[in-house]
């Protein structure tokens, strides 16, 4: 059996979100705590290693900045991870049968690894890239951005960092704070006639504050 590997990552970047195992169990992250204001997250696909250097490479694609937290905070190395050991990282729903040929970029991926092989030797390809300094990292980064591990890597970033948080990215709602992005609101009936010549700023809520129940992440299969 394999021995479970974890993400050591900041407490307050968790708050009170809550990951499910593969068996659907909770874990309120927050209760995991240690002394050192650190929080274990168990990890499905990537070792330790792998989500340090995952880290490392979505921090250089959105940084945190002067204009507001980044890829780190809203801890979507943790996305990724969720969507590598589901059904999207094994290929489940694509055609992976031969002949495999280079075709028009309009056809989209067409070659035989999935996402799970497709992160795996592009991790081994970056090396120590954690260990490196920033430029050097953007130097790594600059020399593989049109590799199909990089376009991946970037795509997934981004989703990371502004999806629902019941798949595990836009921790605290950080992602939707930046853009201003309220939520999957069902309705703004409430909210007429009461901001007229104001700016109206709704609070950001996911779809679990939204609804009152626990979405089921597609990634999360069941049986």
């Amino acid at each position: 059996m394999k021995r479970r590997e974890f993400l050591t990552v900041p407490a307050a970047a968790i708050g009170g979100t809550l990951l499910y195992s593969l068996a659907g169990e909770p874990i309120r992250l927050q209760a995991q705590s240690t002394k050192d204001g650190k929080v274990k997250v168990p990890l499905r696909f990537f070792t330790a290693a792998e989500a340090r250097t995952v880290t490392a490479a979505c921090a250089r694609i959105l940084p945190t900045d002067e204009s507001g937290p980044g890829a780190t905070e809203a801890n979507a190395v943790i996305y990724i991870d969720r969507q590598l050991a589901g059904p999207y990282g094994r290929d489940k729903y694509r055609y992976t049968k031969g002949p495999f040929v280079k075709t028009y970029p309009e056809h989209g991926y067409q070659e035989k690894a999935n996402p799970q092989d497709t992160y795996r030797e592009g991790i081994k390809d970056l090396g120590n890239f954690a260990d490196l300094t920033l430029a050097q990292q953007d130097a790594k980064l600059e020399a593989i951005e049109k590799t199909h591990f990089f376009i991946l890597l970037r795509a997934h970033t981004i989703e990371g960092m502004f999806c629902d948080p019941m798949h595990g990215g836009n921790a605290g709602l950080i992602g939707w704070q930046l853009v201003g992005y309220p939520g999957p609101q069902m309705s703004y009936r409430n909210e007429i006639d009461k901001h007229f010549g104001q700016p109206f700023h709704l609070k950001p809520a996911s779809l679990e504050q939204i609804t009152g129940k626990k979405p089921d992440p597609w990634e999360d299969e069941k049986g």
